[in-house]
């Protein structure tokens, strides 16, 4: 093995030094050899050179080592130093029943009342997201019985119901120390490409929703940002969901504890005394229903909250969550929250709340103290900053 490196630094020590030589035209010119600059210098062996090194040459495959390790590329690659949260943190202590009726929902106050159909009350029935929290399931021949937290039960049939959520599924990431470089979530499958741009050759890998990547560099191309993920392995940016560490308090921030909620990647992350201590991909405020761009303290933690509304006129965007769980307001009935009826992460789809699956609301919960900032902008400048735009907001 060491006979063949040798082999292999002699042939490119041989190839600098023919590239270095003068050619006949310049020794005909009267160029002296004496002045090359490289004269009777050697060829570093491969690795990273920061610095110069003065004794040798940092060229060849030296050069390119030191090019990628700037960028925060090493060989072998680094691993993010961070891991998933506790996978307990996701299980919640309720069960979640949807509701699909667009009708009244019959209530009855025992299971008994429920099977001779002898309704005591009814829930008001609407399209849009209905959530109920539950105790128990009842399966008979007759029907499936599901009894509410208040005691009463629903018939399943009746209420179209679909059972049951006990937990979430996607996780964020725990940081042991701020990595030097960018990372993110793949928000959609996706191919990669060996530069920048469609026009260039693919290498043959397509990356799949939520798988992890580092970025080490950015490029424009095609109208288009795309990310360097590897070695001369490419993607377009807006499949990706991209945490930049920034350890620079916002103004106002007096504690150097703060959320950074980036509506623009779709991402939250949680700074604590000049380190990156957590990240994940969010949901944020759809159109109209944005969430307010500012600065904010947190000025109330619930464990669990029930929430209602809606705000267009035809009430097509209703929504009635019971027990949602992990709840920290922010910004008027704007609040970071567990929204155990989402699946996708990483695109708006609130009424101006930030939505979290609830495994890492519950790590925020657990790490937020009351007055604690919240910090919301958009880099792409998109979302509208005058107050007089917001309401109050919601889920």
């Amino acid at each position: 093995m060491k006979h063949l490196l040798m082999v292999l630094l002699s042939s490119l020590l041989l190839t600098l030094t023919f590239s270095l030589r003068p050619s006949a035209a310049q020794a005909q010119g009267g160029v002296a050899r004496a002045s090359e600059p490289f004269a009777g210098q050697a060829l570093c062996l491969p690795g990273v050179y920061l610095t110069e090194p003065g004794d040798c040459l940092a060229l060849g495959p030296s050069a390119f080592l030191t090019d990628m390790a700037r960028l925060g590329l090493t060989f072998p690659l680094r691993p993010l130093p961070a891991a998933k949260p506790d996978a307990s943190l996701s299980q919640m202590t309720d069960q979640y029943l949807k509701v699909n009726s667009k009708g009244d929902i019959p209530i009855y106050g025992s299971l008994e009342a429920a099977r001779s159909h002898s309704v005591s009350r009814y829930l008001a029935g609407s399209q849009g997201l209905k959530y109920l929290a539950i105790l128990q399931r009842v399966d008979e021949p007759g029907g499936v019985y599901f009894q509410l937290l208040s005691g009463e039960w629903v018939n399943g049939g009746e209420a179209q119901t679909a059972c049951c959520i006990t937990s979430g599924r996607f996780q964020g990431l725990v940081f042991s120390k701020t990595p030097p470089n960018a990372f993110g979530w793949v928000l959609s499958p996706v191919k990669t490409y060996r530069l920048p741009g469609y026009q260039s050759e693919e290498t043959g890998r397509e990356l799949n929703r939520e798988d992890l990547v580092q970025v080490y560099a950015m490029q424009e191309k095609d109208q288009a940002n795309w990310l360097m993920i590897g070695v001369d392995e490419w993607v377009d940016d807006q499949y990706v969901g991209r945490v930049t560490p920034n350890l620079t308090p916002p103004q106002g921030v007096t504690n150097d504890r703060w959320i950074e909620v980036n509506l623009a990647e779709q991402t939250l992350s949680v700074y604590d005394h000049g380190q990156l201590v957590f990240a994940t991909l969010i949901a944020t405020g759809v159109k109209p229903f944005y969430t307010r761009p500012g600065l904010f303290q947190i000025y109330e933690k619930k464990p669990l909250e029930t929430m209602r509304g809606a705000f267009e006129a035809d009430k097509s965007d209703f929504y009635y969550l019971e027990n949602v769980p992990w709840t920290m307001y922010f910004d008027k009935a704007r609040a970071l929250h567990g929204a155990y009826w989402r699946t996708l992460y990483g695109y708006p789809a609130s009424h101006g709340c930030v939505n979290l699956s609830p495994g890492d609301s519950h790590w925020l919960f657990d790490w937020a103290n009351q007055g604690d900032w919240v910090y919301v902008w958009d880099p792409s400048g998109q979302t509208p900053t005058d107050p007089a735009y917001y309401g109050d907001g919601g889920a």
